[in-house]
C-alpha cells in the first residue's frame, strides 16, 4: 500500500476524532477504576500508541474499556494493597499477553463462545450502571457493584439535587444526540462540555474531580515483594485474558467494516507491550476499543499511524489542559459512563432470550450472574466451564447421527439371491463411522452398538469416511472389539488411513485384528467375509444392484438407532 498525502490526511482525521470520542470516556474509566483521572488518559496513550505501532490490526483505536476500568477496580479493591501493587499487577498482565502472542495462540482466544462473551459483557454493563449510581445521587463510587447497592438507601437519604439533575442531563444528551450533530460533536464530548458547564456557573455544589496532576507521565513502578508476585498472577491473567478477547473482538469488527484481516497473535503482542508502558507510568490497562476504532474508520483513518496519531493528540492535550479538567462533576463521568454501560449491554440477545437453546441461555446467565455478584475470575472459569459442557452435549447428538450400525442380508449383500436358504439371515453386521467422533458421543457407542456386534458372526468396521477420532473415542471403538472377540465374531477393518489409522494404532486398538482382515473397499471385505463364512456363489444382477445400498440404514433391515438404543 503506497502511503500519500490522501492517506495522511484520513489518518490525521481519523486520530483526531477519536482522541475527541474517547478523551470523555477515557477520565471516566480512570476514575472508575480506582486509579483517577490521570490514569485513564495515560493508559489510553500509552496502549494506544504501542498497539498501533506493534499490534496486528491496521486501524485500531485502543485505551481503556469499560471491561478493563471494572476489571481493574476488582484489582485494586481485591488484590493490591497499594496503587503501585495495582500497576504491577498492570504489567504482569501486559506481560502475559505479549507471552499469549508469542506462544501463537492469540487465534484461539477468539474462540471464547459468544453465549460466554454475551453474558460477561451484560455482566460488566450491570456492573458500571449499579457502580456509578453513588455518583449520580452525589456520593463517591465504591469499589464493587454489591457495596454500591448496600450503600444506595444512604446516598438516597442524602441525594445531592445538583449532581442528580447534572447527571440526568449528561446521560440524556449523550442518549439523544442527533446523529447528523455527532459528525461535528459526539454524544459523549458534548455531554462532558453541557454538564461542565453546568456546574461551573450554576449548580456548584456538584462534587467535582478537583486537582489532576495531569503533565507528562513519569516512572510510576516500584518492585514489590517477590511473594506479592506469585499472588499477582492470577488477577494478571484475567486481565491479559481479559483485554486479550476484548482486543481481538474489536480486531474482528474492524475487519469486517474495512474488508482486511488483522494478525491476531500480533495484536496481543502489541495489547500487551502498551499495557506494560501504561502500568511502568500509571496508566489503567487498556484493550481495543470499538467505539474509537469505529469512529476512526469512519473519519477515514486506515493505518497503524492513525492510532498513533490519536495517542500523540492524546498527549498534546493533557499536557495543556490539566486545569479544565477539574471543574468536570463526577456526575457528568457517571452520565457519560452509564450511556457506555447501556451499550455494553448485549440487547440484541436479550431481546430475543426467549428463543435461544435452552444450554446456551444457562451459560450465558451463569456468567453474568457470577460477573456481578462473585468476580470476574470465576465468571470466566465457570462460563468456559459451561459453555465446554453445552458445546459437549451438541457435538454428541451429531456425531452419534453420523453412525451406520446395520446388519447385512446374505442374500444381498453376497448376492445369493434365490439360493439363499434364509432369505432373513444377517451373518454380516455393519458399522460404519462418518465424520468425527471425540469425547462427547464416547460413552453412548457402546450400549448403542453392542449387542448389535454380538449377534452377527462377522463385523465389518468401516472407517471409509471417518474424519478424526480423538482418544476417548477410540477407546471405545477398542471396547467394541473386545466385546466381539469375546463373542467370536470376526472383524473386518476397511478404508483405514491418514491420523485415524495412526491414532488407532498408537492405542494397539488393533490388535485383535487378524493379518489380512484389514482392506480398503466393502467389496474386498465382502469377499474376506465370504471366507470366513463360507459363503460361495456369483452376485446375481439384482443383488448387485442392491450391495450399492447395504451399508445404508433403515428401519426394514432391523437396524440399531444409536439416538434409541443408548
Amino acid at each position: 500500500m503506497t502511503y500519500d498525502l490522501k492517506t495522511l490526511r484520513g489518518d490525521l482525521f481519523g486520530g483526531i476524532t477519536a482522541t475527541v470520542v474517547v478523551f470523555p470516556a477515557a477520565l471516566a474509566f480512570g476514575m472508575a477504576s480506582g486509579l483517577g483521572a490521570a490514569a485513564g488518559i495515560y493508559g489510553s496513550i500509552a496502549v494506544g500508541f504501542f498497539a498501533a505501532v506493534f499490534g496486528g490490526t491496521r486501524c485500531q483505536i485502543s485505551g481503556p474499556t469499560g471491561p478493563m476500568a471494572v476489571a481493574m477496580a476488582v484489582i485494586v479493591a481485591s488484590h493490591a494493597s497499594t496503587i503501585a501493587e495495582a500497576l504491577m499487577i498492570v504489567v504482569l498482565g501486559g506481560l502475559l499477553q505479549v507471552l499469549l502472542g508469542l506462544t501463537r495462540i492469540g487465534r484461539y482466544v477468539a474462540y471464547t463462545p459468544q453465549a460466554v462473551i454475551s453474558g460477561f459483557m451484560s455482566g460488566i454493563g450491570i456492573i458500571i450502571i449499579l457502580i456509578q449510581l453513588l455518583p449520580v445521587l452525589g456520593g463517591s463510587a465504591l469499589g464493587g457493584p454489591l457495596d454500591s447497592v448496600k450503600a444506595l438507601p444512604a446516598a438516597i437519604a442524602n441525594v445531592n439535587l445538583s449532581a442528580l439533575a447534572i447527571a440526568a442531563l449528561s446521560l440524556a444528551i449523550a442518549t439523544l444526540w442527533p446523529l447528523r450533530l455527532a459528525a461535528w460533536v459526539p454524544g459523549p464530548v458534548a455531554a462532558l462540555l453541557v454538564g461542565t458547564l453546568l456546574g461551573v456557573f450554576w449548580l456548584h455544589d456538584a462534587p467535582v474531580i478537583g486537582h489532576v496532576p495531569i503533565g507528562v507521565p513519569t516512572f510510576a513502578l516500584e518492585m514489590p515483594q517477590p511473594s506479592f508476585l506469585l499472588h499477582a498472577l492470577e488477577p494478571a491473567l484475567i486481565l491479559a485474558l481479559l483485554g486479550s478477547v476484548d482486543s481481538l473482538l474489536t480486531s474482528l469488527i474492524a475487519d469486517s467494516v474495512t474488508g482486511t484481516k488483522h494478525d491476531p497473535n500480533r495484536e496481543l503482542v502489541g495489547q500487551g507491550v502498551g499495557n506494560m508502558v501504561a502500568g511502568m507510568f500509571g496508566g489503567l490497562a487498556g484493550a481495543g476499543n470499538t467505539l474509537g476504532t469505529l469512529t476512526n474508520i469512519r473519519a477515514g483513518g486506515t493505518t497503524r499511524a492513525s492510532g498513533a496519531i490519536y495517542a500523540v493528540v492524546m498527549l498534546v492535550l493533557v499536557l495543556g489542559l490539566g486545569r479544565f479538567v477539574e471543574p468536570i462533576p463526577h456526575a457528568v463521568l457517571a452520565g457519560v459512563l452509564i450511556k457506555i454501560a447501556v451499550d455494553i449491554i448485549d440487547w440484541r440477545i436479550l431481546a430475543c432470550i426467549h428463543r435461544i437453546s435452552p444450554a446456551h441461555l444457562v451459560v450465558m446467565l451463569t456468567t453474568l450472574v457470577i460477573t456481578v455478584f462473585i468476580d470476574l475470575v470465576t465468571a470466566v472459569t465457570f462460563g468456559l466451564i459451561a459453555a465446554g459442557m453445552a458445546h459437549a452435549r451438541q457435538l454428541e447428538r451429531l456425531e452419534l447421527d453420523n453412525v451406520v450400525s446395520t446388519p447385512l442380508l446374505d442374500s444381498t449383500f453376497f448376492g445369493l439371491g434365490e439360493e439363499a436358504g434364509d432369505p432373513y439371515a444377517a451373518r454380516t453386521g455393519l458399522v460404519a463411522l462418518k465424520g468425527v467422533f471425540t469425547v462427547a458421543s464416547s460413552h453412548r457407542l457402546v450400549g448403542a452398538y453392542g449387542v448389535d456386534i454380538r449377534s452377527h458372526e462377522v463385523v465389518i468396521f468401516d472407517f471409509s469416511d471417518t474424519v478424526h477420532v480423538d482418544e476417548s473415542a477410540a477407546m471405545v471403538i477398542d471396547q467394541l472389539m473386545e466385546v466381539a472377540k469375546s463373542a467370536g465374531t470376526e472383524l473386518i477393518i476397511v478404508g483405514l488411513s491418514g491420523p485415524v489409522r495412526d491414532t488407532l494404532n498408537a492405542l494397539s486398538v488393533l490388535r485383535h485384528v487378524p493379518e489380512g482382515r484389514t482392506v480398503q473397499t466393502l467389496d474386498e471385505a465382502r469377499e474376506v467375509a465370504k471366507d470366513l463364512l463360507g459363503v460361495n456363489g456369483k452376485p446375481s444382477a439384482t443383488a448387485a444392484a442392491g450391495n450399492e445400498d447395504a451399508p445404508r440404514r433403515g428401519p426394514s433391515t432391523g437396524e440399531a438407532s444409536p439416538t434409541s438404543d443408548a
